[in-house]
């Protein structure tokens, strides 16, 4: 009987995994709309910070975003800055738009690329991502969701996972410089 528990508490704890979600169709006639290259043209400042999995903050950043147009591709030229905790300093993303709201992403950190999609108000992108933490690296899979607010104002949340389990979270919030 204890093993017929223990199964059932496993494939519970599997299956709500993969049950839960952010499902992007709601997203669609929500206003304004979000449209990755128009937002980050031009300079955006950020601030973000990463919880784990008990909802402590394990750091605390601000990044300066530079944003130009390389022949129809979106060039990302981030500086990251840690108040708490330490990590990258530098990224740089290249982001190609489908023309058919569609996003395809390269970073050096990124080994398989980025794939995105746009909802109206939301665009979500997933990658497995090469995340440094102490002297070791592991390869883990972003689930990275972007809300715009307004024209300069965007609410980012990502879902960082291996094996399938959310082990931490990012919140930033971006400004467009006016």
């Amino acid at each position: 009987m204890r093993r017929i528990a223990i199964a059932l508490a496993l494939a519970a704890v599997v299956l709500s995994g993969c049950a839960t979600g952010i499902k992007g169709d709601r997203y669609r006639t929500y206003e304004p709309g979000l449209d990755l290259v128009e937002f980050f043209l031009g300079d955006v400042k950020a601030w973000g910070i990463v919880q784990d999995r008990s909802g402590n903050v394990i750091q605390r950043f601000q990044v300066d975003i530079e944003g130009t147009d390389d022949n129809g591709v979106l060039v990302l030229d981030e500086t990251f800055t840690y108040g708490i905790g330490d990590g990258i300093k530098k990224r740089t993303w290249r982001i190609t738009p489908d023309g058919d709201g569609g996003y395809s992403g390269e970073a050096d950190d990124v080994p398989s690329g980025a794939v995105g999609k746009s909802y109206g108000n939301a665009v979500n992108l997933t990658y497995t991502f090469d995340l440094p933490v102490d002297d070791t690296t592991y390869k883990v899979n972003f689930n990275d969701w972007f809300w715009a607010f307004d024209k300069n104002t965007l609410m980012n949340r990502a879902y960082i996972r291996k094996f399938g389990v959310t082990f931490a979270e990012v919140t930033i919030f971006m400004q467009k410089a006016q």
